[in-house]
């Protein structure tokens, strides 16, 4: 567990004062959804959570207070609640989806969230260079199963019914999300992208956290080598299949073979992509999506062992201002 000061009260949803000049720049209408699971009563107990509903209040309310959100548009699902149709099963988040993305229109605004287990697993279609998709945990995961990130499931809920000009931003504060959206471009701190790259970096992750020091070697020497031809093929496969012609940039806590972290304040835990994410704008509401990169990943550097991620359906100009 790491450690972070400052980042709010957590009894009442991020119990801080935003800047005056809210961001209203988007036309179109705002919706957006807020995913938080705690998986109380799960099996081990050491798989419960603990910050995941405060997460999905935070940002909440950030979306109303920061950026112009009406309230009614904003979806909340967390498993404290008694109501069975917020209630974050797989058929609600899809539902959620569906809603979300739903008469999507040019200037419109749209935001999900999810804070919760993240997870791999094997790619029965062969589309990953690494060989896996990467999934989301609802709270009914053991009986429903996960929502995968590429056919059929949130790429194609929320990817593909998009028009251009619409614009979703995604933030994913679980473990194995780095390409949870299954976008194909990922940026890094200076602003290139390295499509092909984070396969063998990935490849890497995996040999360490299997104590293959040979294969950890390997991968990161690979680093050095030019592109093999599957690299190559998946990079062209990704580019031609899994972009979109609407503006969608994904925030993910870590990369695909990385755990995410909480961070805790006062005794209260939030995941540490959804503190950095909040106090970095928080900090300095107007910034380019280069700097809010690196400005996030600065806040959680000394607390968490985790690398956040920006990925996008399209080329963007990293020192555009980040707007949602």
């Amino acid at each position: 567990m790491c450690v972070a000061s400052g980042a709010g009260d957590l009894d009442s949803p991020l119990n801080v004062q935003f800047p005056a000049n809210t961001q209203t720049f988007t036309r179109g209408k705002k919706k957006a959804i807020c995913i938080g699971i705690n998986y109380r009563g799960i099996q081990p107990k050491e798989r419960e959570l603990e910050g995941c509903i405060n997460d999905a209040n935070n940002i909440a309310e950030f979306l109303i207070h920061q950026f112009g959100f009406q309230r009614q548009n904003v979806l909340k699902l967390t498993d404290d609640t008694a109501d069975p149709y917020l209630f974050p099963t797989k058929a609600n988040i899809i539902s959620a989806m569906n809603w979300l993305v739903r008469d999507a229109q040019p200037d419109d605004s749209l935001f999900f969230h999810f804070s919760g287990h993240g997870g791999q697993v094997e790619d029965l279609e062969g589309e990953e260079v690494d060989g896996y998709d990467e999934v989301i945990y609802p709270v009914d995961f053991e009986s429903c199963g996960h929502i995968v990130d590429d056919v059929w499931t949130i790429h194609d809920l929320m990817v593909r019914p998009l028009p251009p000009g619409c614009r979703l931003t995604a933030l994913f504060d679980c473990s194995h999300s780095g390409t949870a959206m299954d976008l194909p471009y990922v940026y890094t701190s200076r602003g290139k992208t390295k499509e092909p790259s984070r396969w063998v970096d990935a490849d890497a992750g995996r040999s360490t956290m299997r104590g293959d020091m040979k294969g950890m070697l390997k991968g990161f020497g690979n680093m050095f080598k030019s592109e093999t031809r599957l690299q190559k093929k998946a990079a062209r496969y990704a580019k031609k299949t899994r972009g979109s012609p609407a503006d969608i940039v994904a925030w993910a806590a870590c990369k695909d073979f990385e755990q995410s972290d909480d961070v805790v304040d006062d005794g209260k835990a939030i995941g540490a992509i959804t503190y950095a994410f909040v106090e970095a704008l928080r900090q300095q509401p107007r910034q380019s999506y280069q700097e809010l990169l690196n400005n996030i990943r600065d806040l959680i550097h000394d607390k968490c062992d985790q690398k956040p991620q920006l990925t996008c359906s399209h080329p963007i100009d990293p020192s555009t201002i980040f707007i949602i």
